[in-house]
């Protein structure tokens, strides 16, 4: 993974009035953290922040903080970060304030990448299955510069009601996965019942409507009379 350079500028003020006064100016507020501890306190331009941002890596991407030693701009101080923290407004969505982690280029550290599938499954495409997503990302331990944009896993033999688990997906030999690697992938869920329809020549579409129709007149009928010859014979008796 290659390291981005981004220039930074230090600032001695804190708290919310100084950060809304950066922010006027097109800049951001952002905290240097090393080992746990604050180290510095910087500001970084807006637009060339989002620039760093809109590359494939990501929020993983590997930046060489480049800034002024002690407010002399001949003097230059480069902190290698990761973004540890993006705030952003509720209700603008804009970038409020960076926290950044200082690392070292030969030193492994522990992230978080996406996970991908790839591939078209057989129960999707031959038996109209549905492909479900279970797993998004996942946590590895590597050195910085061999952080990956993501993990691929290659769904393409599931079949129906088949499960990918972690530990079957192919990761670089550099690459030391930390999630569980019995935790599910995806899997392929069967096409849901439909109700069967069946095919009734034109000719009979007209006919059957109407023979049920007249099944029941006859029906209503022969009740009729049959109550009327019930009746008939309830009058006879009253009689004798």
């Amino acid at each position: 993974m290659d390291v981005l350079d981004l220039a930074a500028v230090k600032r001695e003020k804190t708290g919310k009035e100084i950060a809304k006064k950066i922010r006027k100016e097109g800049l951001i507020p952002a905290v240097v953290y090393k080992g746990g501890k604050i180290g510095t306190n910087v500001s970084v331009e807006k637009s060339s922040l989002l620039k760093v941002l809109h590359t494939k890596a990501g929020e993983n991407v590997l930046i060489n903080l480049i800034f002024d030693e002690k407010g002399d701009k001949k003097k230059k101080s480069q902190k290698n970060v990761l973004m540890k923290e993006i705030q952003y407004n509720p209700v603008t969505d804009e970038i409020v304030h960076v926290d950044f982690v200082e690392i070292s280029l030969t030193e492994k550290i522990e992230v978080e990448v996406p996970l991908s599938l790839k591939g078209d499954a057989i129960g999707v495409k031959q038996d109209k299955g549905t492909l479900e997503q279970i797993l998004w990302k996942v946590k590895i331990r590597c050195l910085p510069t061999n952080i990956p944009e993501k993990i691929e896993a290659d769904i393409s033999a599931l079949k129906i009601s088949d499960i990918l688990l972690l530990k079957d997906v192919k990761v670089p030999e550099d690459i030391e996965v930390l999630t569980g690697i019995d935790s599910f992938v995806a899997t392929v869920s069967p096409p849901r019942a439909e109700e069967v329809k069946e095919e009734v020549p034109a000719g009979e579409e007209a006919t059957e409507p109407e023979l049920i129709r007249e099944k029941k007149v006859k029906e209503e009928e022969e009740g009729e009379e049959a109550g009327e010859e019930t009746k008939k014979e309830t009058k006879q008796e009253g009689k004798s």
